[in-house]
């Protein structure tokens, strides 16, 4: 399904993949503030790639190549931190 996502969407669902694992380590599983949260995490980090990515280059960079290189190693280091956790 992530793959079908990914092909539609681009590079950018990778903040739906990432961010609410991030969120769900900062703040633990309690979806009342986690929602929250993840909601204000992925417009973060969104806007903080979309100003990378207008700002690595003179001309402007896909906003999908900054969030597929921020987004694929922060997953994995999030599934590697909490792989004896059970939510994985």
């Amino acid at each position: 399904m992530v793959a079908v996502t990914v092909s539609v969407c681009g590079q950018i669902c990778w903040i739906g993949l990432v961010i609410p694992h991030m969120a769900r380590t900062m703040v633990g599983p309690n979806h009342e503030v986690m929602l929250p949260v993840t909601m204000l995490t992925g417009a973060l980090f969104l806007t903080l790639a979309d100003m990378l990515a207008r700002s690595l280059t003179t001309a402007e960079l896909p906003i999908s190549v900054v969030t597929a290189f921020i987004g694929a190693p922060l997953f994995a280091y999030l599934l590697y931190r909490n792989r004896a956790s059970g939510w994985l």
